[in-house]
């Protein structure tokens, strides 16, 4: 079965879902930002084996707010709260935008995320 083919009632996607919702463009690019700070949050949370107990001490929040972070529940979670939490594990963050190409505009993200841990570089 070939990758393009589509069964009824399926909807492919190519890109961004977010850009595909039709969503306000400032809610989907703040989704955006909270999921890729999410994402990074979680790879160092899983490479450095940290379990719900040193989340609670290392971020000072209590258990349900640590569940509402390890499940995804980004709606409870502000992109400054992402942030404080990237700070206090020990990421560093480094802003890149960069100029949109000269085609047509699209509705994408022009952000790129780098973080970074004192053990990594």
């Amino acid at each position: 079965m070939s990758n393009r083919r589509s069964v009824e009632g399926e909807y492919r996607v190519e890109g961004s879902v977010l850009d595909e919702l039709g969503l306000d463009r400032q809610v989907a690019l703040k989704l955006k930002l909270k999921a890729a700070l999410h994402q990074k949050i979680l790879a160092l949370v899983k490479r450095r084996g940290y379990r719900a107990r040193d989340l609670e001490r290392i971020l000072q929040i209590q258990q349900p707010r640590v569940s509402e972070l390890t499940r995804g529940k980004l709606s409870t979670l502000s992109v400054a709260r992402l942030l404080l939490y990237a700070d206090l594990l020990g990421l560093r963050l480094k802003l890149s935008l960069r100029s949109p190409r000269l085609t047509p505009p699209r509705k994408s993200f022009h952000a790129l995320l780098f973080f970074t841990t004192p053990c990594d570089i």
